[in-house]
């Protein structure tokens, strides 16, 4: 944990990450400062239902993606490239996309059905705080409230 002194406190982490941009810019060393999180919180934020279809359709276009890949990278390297014709063509690669995108939905499919902690959504967690503290080393905060009324200072000018 970071030992020191608060010389600012704030409600979001932005706000802080400001202060702290001014306090760097008038000066103060960076290495010093930390921005400390109190009262932590988990927030997982719901984004989209999964079913078996979304699964699917998934699978289907990663697989698309693969199976054109491996079409293009065979389809170029064939009997006609030696031969110098080298040209691609629509009926070269469709077969390759149609596999992968059959091999993708099976294999998300199977996938998703054998998971053990199966959730209907997917989600996105972070951790966020109820305050924002700027810290700094206690022989240091009278060079801290200096920059930062310096900062203070050239944002009134």
């Amino acid at each position: 944990m970071p030992q020191g002194e608060v010389v600012g406190t704030f409600d979001d982490y932005n706000t802080a990450v400001v202060f702290v941009e001014k306090l760097i810019a008038n000066e103060f060393p960076a290495q010093f400062i930390a921005i400390v999180g109190k009262n932590l919180r988990t927030v997982e934020r719901v984004r989209t239902r999964i079913d078996q279809g979304r699964v699917a359709l998934s699978g289907a276009i990663t697989g698309s993606w693969m199976g054109l890949l491996f079409g293009l990278f065979t389809s170029s390297s064939g009997a006609g490239a030696s031969a110098g014709m080298g040209t691609l063509s629509l009926n070269s690669i469709a077969p390759s996309v149609l596999i992968g995108a059959g091999l993708g939905t099976l294999f998300n499919v199977v996938r998703f059905s054998l998971a053990r902690n199966k959730r209907s959504f997917a989600s996105q967690s972070m951790v966020v705080a109820s305050e924002y503290q700027v810290q700094v080393p206690s022989n240091l905060v009278n060079d801290a409230n200096v920059a930062a009324a310096r900062a203070e200072k050239a944002a009134e000018q």
